[in-house]
């Protein structure tokens, strides 16, 4: 413990600073002193970090403050002599990691040191801190690792001070237009990384505390400034996909599954005619019924007479012939889960050489598929599944539009059509809720401007694909579940309450009945599902945009072809697990994707007069959906005459700001 009596030379910090003071009065806790700055100071002897050996007589003020600054800049002096790396270089190998100043002083200044010397020590020691640590009196000197780790950490220290300078200085040139991303080296690259990464993560990017002293140095202080800045340096486009962005879900592929998908496409189709077990239905005409812009066709569908009935061949891409549990591409599918499609983009789960190529249904070309050969009853019951490996030519690829003009008059779609209205029909019996809701269609142009239009999402041609696809989903899971096979099976319990019945059209009916529908599941053993009416349900049909089907596919395989298992009962509860959650990432994604480019078509209406259906009317808020895109949103309940659920009424949009995800309306 230091004692400070009266004529004592004392040194405590001050803001940093080390301050000599000149002891008049020492109390066992306290001490009164005339700084070097003329102050009279009351000071906690807690405060003292050096107190000098030698008593001074206790003169005139003006002596006292004479002494006090000669002392303060004596010592001053001497502190830059200290070579505190020389003295811990002599004591490394010392038992002993402490030491008391005066022995590491002796070190530096020779056998004889003064007050001014120790204190001289004691200043380096809190000046540098990389070699020892002053604590209570004694002085600790540091590890080789924590030299080392000390040194590291300065220079991160020395790094960051340099890029908050050059950054601050880096985004004023970019917003004066003077720089682009071209033009940058690596420095300025990674500046623009750590601004990047706290526009998506806030606080929790790595160098958020570096990001805002750029932004605040720089003056750019508005939460958005980030975004437009990488817009003007060319990082991102003025219609980035920032929520793609946050969520870190993979975009491009690694380079082990490129490599494996241009494997798979040197490999080509031949070797497909030397499985013995793979039938060869090339006589088929199979077509593929698909939107106009579709690239990766996964299904096509074909038909035979047969004794009065009819053999309905649905034949779905092979995916899991060329990507298996293990490989590169396998991996990408499990991170991925499914396919993401935007209005402006697609990121798919399976490298585009593969999802547009040798898996995709082309017409002409001899593809793998795994075909279900279903015979149906003109009354569209299922007589006869047989499910099998196989190779199909598409004999034509017809759009849902081509479809709807050739149904009357074309035999085979007219069978087809006259199927699925009974296999819907059968459903409907079974307690199915169609609920149809229109599909909203947003076009983005080159200009980066979007267009909305509303489509009817259940078309003949729509449903007829749709229905088959549900019998081929639900004979899937029939397959399986009567041999007890583990599985990723889809069901949903009844709904809380019924409100619509048969093929009902009404868009407040049905949005009220998808309120009051049970939460579906993901179970490794089949159950009723409600929703779509049937006994047991997976789905196999999109095995090249989602990860379940091309699961479903494999154990369809292994189940078919007499093999072991692909996987056991565990291994399809982990799939559940990551479908659930790489489904839950991709949805939220999609939803606010389609909400930006909502409002970015609302952005260019401020002021129009908007048609919107009531949906809930309650005392405070009213919830509403405009007809025209088919947005939600709710409104103060106007005074006056309450809007009645179900009927239509106009708002004006006042606001909209897409980045911002703010929309405003007014009755």
């Amino acid at each position: 413990m230091l004692i400070a009596g009266a004529g004592k030379i004392i040194e405590y910090l001050d803001g940093g600073k080390f301050i000599c003071g000149l002891v008049s009065d020492a109390q066992p806790k306290r001490a009164r002193l005339i700084n070097q700055n003329g102050r009279e100071v009351n000071l906690p002897m807690s405060r003292v970090v050096h107190c000098s050996d030698a008593s001074h007589p206790l003169t005139s003020r003006e002596e006292q403050l004479r002494l006090l600054q000669e002392t303060a800049e004596n010592r001053s002096k001497m502190t830059d002599e200290v070579n505190l790396e020389d003295i811990w270089e002599l004591i490394a190998d010392e038992g002993s990691g402490s030491f008391t100043p005066r022995f590491l002083a002796e070190l530096q200044f020779g056998d004889t040191v003064s007050d001014d010397n120790v204190s001289a020590l004691i200043r380096a020691v809190f000046n540098d801190r990389v070699h020892f640590r002053y604590r209570n009196g004694v002085i600790e000197a540091h590890t080789a690792e924590q030299v080392d780790q000390i040194q590291i950490q300065q220079e991160k220290e020395a790094q960051k001070l340099v890029l908050i300078s050059r950054g601050a200085q880096l985004l004023q040139e970019i917003d004066q237009g003077k720089r682009l991303r071209e033009d940058m080296d690596e420095s300025d690259l990674h500046c623009l990384e750590v601004i990047r990464d706290f526009y998506l993560f806030s606080g929790d990017a790595k160098e958020a505390d570096t990001a805002r002293q750029i932004l605040k140095n720089g003056n750019f202080n508005r939460p958005h400034d980030p975004f437009h800045l990488l817009v003007k340096a060319g990082v991102w486009d003025k219609n980035e996909n920032i929520p793609l962005l946050r969520q870190e879900l993979p975009v491009d592929f690694s380079l082990a599954a490129i490599q494996q998908a241009e494997g798979i496409l040197q490999r080509g189709t031949a070797e497909l005619f030397n499985d013995s077990a793979r039938r060869d239905l090339t006589h088929l005409a199979p077509i593929t019924i698909d939107g106009p812009t579709t690239l990766d066709h996964d299904d096509a569908i074909s038909l035979e007479e047969e004794d009065g009935n009819f053999l309905v061949g649905i034949h779905i891409s092979d995916v899991s012939h060329y990507v298996r549990p293990g490989d590169p591409l396998f991996q990408e599918a499990l991170q991925r889960g499914t396919s993401i499609y935007f209005p402006e983009r697609q990121v798919p789960m399976l490298p585009r050489h593969l999802s547009q190529g040798i898996c995709s249904l082309v017409q002409d070309e001899a593809r793998a598929t795994m075909s279900f050969m279903i015979l149906l009853s003109p009354e569209a019951e299922v007589l006869r599944v047989r499910i099998m490996p196989s190779i199909i030519k598409v004999a034509k690829r017809l759009t849902y539009d081509e479809v709807d003009l050739m149904i009357e008059n074309d035999r085979q779609l007219g069978i087809l059509n006259e199927l699925r209205i009974k296999l819907r029909d059968r459903r409907l019996a079974e307690g199915a809720l169609l609920l149809p809701f229109p599909d909203v269609n947003i076009h983005v142009n080159s200009s980066g401007k979007p267009h909305v239009q509303l489509g009817a999402s259940d078309t003949p041609a729509r449903t007829l694909v749709s229905e088959l696809m549900i019998l081929t989903n639900t004979e899937s899971a029939r397959y399986l579940a009567d041999r007890m096979i583990p599985g990723l099976f889809r069901a949903q319990g009844p709904p809380r309450k019924r409100l619509v019945q048969g093929t009902d059209n009404d868009l407040y009916l049905n949005f009220r009945q998808r309120k009051m529908l049970s939460r579906g599941e993901l179970l490794v053993s089949a159950k009723h599902h409600s929703g779509l009416g049937v006994s047991q349900y997976t789905t196999v049909t999109s095995p090249i945009r989602r990860l379940l089907d091309l699961a479903m596919q494999h154990q369809l395989h292994s189940a078919v072809r007499r093999e072991e298992l692909r996987f056991n009962t565990e291994m399809c509860k982990d799939f559940t697990a990551v479908i659930t959650r790489t489904l839950a990432q991709a949805n939220n994604v999609r939803q606010q994707r389609h909400r930006y480019w909502l409002l970015k078509y609302l952005e260019t209406r401020i002021g129009q007069n908007l048609e919107a259906l009531v949906l809930e009317s309650g005392p405070k808020r009213v919830k509403l959906i405009l007809t025209d895109i088919l947005m939600d949103f709710d409104l103060p309940t106007p005074g006056g005459t309450r809007p009645e659920p179900g009927n239509t009424t106009h708002v004006q949009v006042v606001r909209a700001d897409a980045l911002d995800n703010t929309i405003r309306f007014e009755w």
